[in-house]
């Protein structure tokens, strides 16, 4: 995981967003990958993309457990990308593995 990095140094962890949630986490892999978390007045998000592929959006009631999923997606997340990128192609397996991904992160 030590692949992982502050989005833009930081900068946007307490920001307000456009849709009015307070980001509380912002995560960016080497790889291509976005992983963030959202305070908003009814729920916390945690949004994920694989740029060029996907964007997942799950809600939360707590930021706990927010919190525990956004570390649980970490390591599944990075792992499909650099997948993603070592076969260098758009193939039936790619769409399958980010379909599993959505199935066990819904």
């Amino acid at each position: 995981m030590s692949n992982w990095f502050s989005y833009g140094n930081g900068d946007r962890v307490s920001s307000v967003s456009a849709d009015g949630g307070v980001v509380l986490r912002d995560e960016v892999h080497e790889a291509g990958v976005r992983l963030t978390m959202k305070c908003c007045k009814s729920c916390v998000s945690v949004s994920c993309s694989i740029y060029g592929w996907m964007h997942h959006i799950r809600f939360f009631d707590t930021v706990t457990d927010a919190q525990r999923e956004f570390l649980l997606m970490k390591p599944p997340l990075a792992n499909m990308v650099e997948n993603i990128l070592s076969a260098g192609k758009c193939d039936l397996k790619t769409w399958d593995a980010i379909a599993e991904f959505v199935r066990l992160f819904p």
